[in-house]
């Protein structure tokens, strides 16, 4: 069974509960700097199944299990859910199938592959077609030097290196997950939607959230000036900001 190590922080305000989910190759602790800026809500940061401390919670989740998990976490009570990435597109999917779990959205930059103007498929997917843990490990090394670039990938210390090809079944898992079929369908989401996108962020990553934002019953979109696809670390004042539009979203609509 899945085991989600959970970080809860209690805030003062009776405003609704926020559940953060990261994205691939991501964990729980990216938030902390947002959660430092939201001291007055009750956030939930959880790793998911296959990363950070969710290591060990068995195989690898396709989209079902992922949106399970993330109802299991909820436990029955409803929540913003705000997603990074692929999390975005799990908030997304679980909003649509389970619309009194959610009360509001913030998808920041969540992919959409299966459209028809998404980039073919990229060179850190070339392992999709191996399987076992040295695709798994090759997938991950490619995804990180993609994303921190060749230097600071050698520098970090082999621990580490080891720690993240450790990941990779989880990362093969994520690509594979939104690769097959539409995720959600966004006419389908019934809560207000925040997209969000940063202005220094890929041109597909905009694209999506634009769409994203037009294509709910609700939505809204929210760009961050300057920032990249890791708003959340690198502009974590503007990315709290993004969140508490959310928040006041879902309280306006109680």
């Amino acid at each position: 069974m899945y085991r989600h190590p959970a970080c809860t922080e209690a805030g003062s305000l009776p405003a609704p509960r926020v559940v953060f989910v990261h994205g691939t190759l991501d964990r729980a602790a990216a938030f902390l700097k947002v959660a430092r800026r939201l001291p007055d809500l009750e956030l939930v940061r959880y790793d998911r199944r296959g990363y950070g401390r969710s290591l060990e919670s068995g195989e690898a989740a396709d989209l079902d299990a992922m949106v399970a998990d993330l109802v299991e976490v909820l436990a029955d009570e409803p929540a913003v859910l705000v997603g990074h990435s692929l999390g975005g597109v799990i908030a997304l999917a679980t909003a649509e199938r389970e619309p009194l779990l959610a009360l509001a959205v913030a998808a920041f930059e969540a992919p959409m592959p299966w459209a028809p103007w998404w980039p073919e498929r990229s060179r850190l997917e070339d392992p999709l077609s191996g399987e076992g843990s040295e695709a798994a490990g090759i997938a991950v090394e490619r995804f990180m030097r993609r994303v921190i670039g060749d230097e600071r990938w050698e520098q970090l210390p082999r621990s580490t290196q080891a720690q993240r090809r450790a990941e990779g079944r989880a990362l093969l898992a994520d690509l594979r997950s939104v690769r097959t079929r539409q995720a959600y369908d966004p006419a389908a989401i019934t809560c207000p939607v925040v997209a969000g996108c940063g202005t220094a962020a890929a041109d597909r990553h905009r694209r999506a959230a634009e769409e994203l934002a037009t294509s709910v019953r609700d939505g809204e979109l929210v760009r961050i000036p300057g920032a990249g696809h890791d708003a959340h670390t690198s502009h974590p004042d503007a990315f709290a900001s993004f969140v508490r539009r959310a928040v006041e979203r879902a309280a306006a609509g109680r």
